[in-house]
């Protein structure tokens, strides 16, 4: 297991991160994981053997119910609570009432001390922001953010499923008004589905904030199990839940090329869709989960695939994006700096 800076920060996470999404199964989550206590116990132990320092979760998942399991699971195993990263995220509902959603101070103020207690800990590592929130103004986010960093209850903040303008905005924010950045951002990423290299990306890797990666199989479709068709195996998450969206004949097309790269090397095509994400400069940790522990140990074993120049190009050319403006614009202006830049290395 390799270890990355997670942003522009001191702290080191594991290039894999556990998720726990399919912890508990309470409510709408249910078509996701139904895990009860022992199989997530097993589930996290095996992954910290495996090197995992990065746990994942959220206070919507489950309704609360990922959350304790996490940290039942950290208490039933005895683990060093100061050797883990623990990240979660606030911004859905956690109830029917008015102000028990989004990311006003209120419920921002509430809900980490809600997940502080269901993660049975006295402070989180990376504490997230789960989406955007039209209603309400982000100086104001941004500033209780702040206060529970000086509290001691947190000690990162990121965010999740922004776009690269909200992303600065809150940023320039932060840095006119002397407060904490945004050190990651958590965005859906897959050799299926790159759209974050449009914006997102180059803004990053700019600012240098962290990417975790969620679904990198995009819902399972990039496992392999699945057909043209439709057809995959019975009760498997793309099957009860189809997301998050995808360009299913591109997919396949994508496929077709993982396919029989996967059977040269005699691996899953699954590692190959993770090994690919691990190539990638601008990825910190991808995000994994699993129902089971032979689906977690494949999922492990994609630190260990190697792929050729050869390769990743075989799978950029299958699945890079279609040109838009004004990126094709950036190309055509840019060819003489480019031009200049590789005259300058070979001077050197």
């Amino acid at each position: 297991m390799k270890y990355n800076i997670l942003g522009n920060t001191g702290l080191l996470v594991s290039e894999l991160c556990l998720g726990t999404m399919t912890f508990g199964g309470r409510g709408y989550w249910t078509a996701i994981g139904t895990l009860e206590q022992k199989p997530v116990d097993q589930l996290v132990k095996r992954s910290v053997d495996a090197g995992i320092n990065f746990i994942d979760t959220a206070n919507v998942y489950s309704e609360g119910l990922s959350e304790e399991m996490t940290g039942r699971a950290i208490r039933n195993l005895g683990l060093d609570r100061h050797s883990l990263v623990l990240a979660t995220k606030v911004r859905g509902a956690m109830g029917s009432r008015p102000n028990q959603t989004g990311l006003s101070r209120s419920h921002i103020m509430q809900q980490v001390e809600e997940s502080l207690r269901r993660l049975d800990t006295d402070y989180i590592d990376l504490y997230q922001i789960h989406g955007f929130d039209t209603f309400v103004p982000l100086e104001e986010t941004m500033r209780v953010l702040d206060d529970i960093v000086r509290s001691g209850k947190v000690r990162y903040i990121g965010c999740s499923n922004l776009a690269a303008w909200q992303i600065m905005k809150a940023q320039g924010y932060a840095e006119f008004r002397n407060l904490t950045k945004f050190v990651s951002l958590q965005a859906y990423y897959t050799i299926a589905g790159r759209d974050l290299e449009r914006e997102l990306v180059p803004m990053m890797l700019d600012q240098k904030i962290g990417l975790m990666v969620w679904s990198p199989l995009a819902g399972g479709l990039l496992s392999g199990k699945y057909k043209r068709d439709g057809a995959g195996p019975e009760g498997s998450r793309r099957v009860d839940f189809d997301f998050p969206p995808v360009n299913k004949e591109r997919a396949f097309d994508i496929l077709d090329v993982m396919h029989p790269m996967a059977e040269e090397k005699g691996i899953s095509v699954a590692r190959i869709a993770l090994a690919w994400l691990l190539h990638q400069k601008v990825v910190t940790s991808v995000i994994i989960g699993a129902k089971k522990v032979e689906q977690l140990e494949d999922n492990l074993a994609a630190v260990d695939v190697e792929l050729s120049e050869d390769d990743l190009q075989k799978l950029d050319e299958v699945s890079q994006l279609t040109p838009e403006y004004p990126s094709w614009m950036f190309e055509r202006q840019g060819r003489d700096r480019m031009k200049q830049i590789e005259e300058l290395k070979v001077k050197a």
